[in-house]
């Protein structure tokens, strides 16, 4: 068998397209018939509902058998608004089964449980410099070292900050008492 032989594709037109109905055998049909499964659905659930609460309607009167009518003719159609109402129903019921997250990955999606974020700090005063006995010339290279907390960090001696944001410059103004 070649390729081409192995793809075969049909076109069908809208004349052979019908949908799917009961109640229709070669030149007879069913009164008010033929009848798509909606219909018969609707009919055959509705009248057995109807059946088993006759003492509930009953007052009514023909109410609700024209309404059970009523509803089996507007199933009539086999789509409406362009979905056939079976699939418009089982869609319907698939979306109100989803998680209300969404789905990631074929798995409900879901926020992470809520906890406490604690934190803390501590303020140390900074340690004062070992003094020692003798002067600093008569110190070995590694006494010095070791007293000096961190050699390769050298300290520039401290600038007085100047105040950046607006705020800044408020509170500076606050603290020297010139306010206007």
């Amino acid at each position: 068998m070649s390729a081409a032989a192995a793809r075969v594709s049909r076109f069908y037109t809208t004349a052979r397209r019908h949908p799917w109905v009961l109640g229709k055998v070669a030149d007879w049909r069913i009164p008010l018939g033929p009848y798509t499964p909606a219909q018969i659905a609707v009919a055959a659930g509705g009248g057995l509902l109807l059946v088993k609460t006759i003492s509930w309607w009953s007052w009514m009167g023909p109410v609700p058998i024209a309404a059970w009518v009523l509803a089996v003719w507007t199933v009539r159609r086999p789509k409406m608004r362009g979905r056939a109402p079976v699939q418009a129903a089982v869609g319907w019921g698939l979306l109100g089964w989803q998680p209300r997250g969404g789905r990631i990955g074929g798995r409900a999606a879901r926020d992470r449980a809520p906890r406490a974020l604690l934190g803390g700090f501590t303020v140390e005063a900074e340690p004062a410099p070992v003094a020692s006995a003798a002067p600093p010339s008569c110190r070995s290279r590694a006494a010095r070292r070791a007293s000096s907390p961190r050699p390769s960090v050298r300290t520039a001696p401290a600038a007085p900050v100047r105040p950046v944001s607006a705020v800044q410059q408020l509170l500076a103004r606050s603290e020297s008492g010139g306010v206007r």
